[in-house]
């Protein structure tokens, strides 16, 4: 995991998709992010979620 979490903003930009595609799939329980601020807002390892979704397309295929 890398030291640095980022906001649903952020990451989204990085994986380049909306920040409410991956607000959306968050809520779903199709992702979990690696924390959840006391006010709620959750932050990603952008490493690790963008392992965890190339690991959900190659099992889709």
């Amino acid at each position: 995991m890398s030291d640095r979490l980022v906001t649903t903003g952020q990451a989204a930009r990085a994986l380049g998709i909306d920040s409410s595609t991956l607000a959306r799939w968050a809520r779903s329980g199709m992702v979990k992010p690696d924390l959840v601020t006391a006010g709620g807002h959750a932050r990603w390892d952008v490493d690790r979620l963008r392992a965890e979704l190339q690991e959900m397309r190659e099992r889709d295929e």
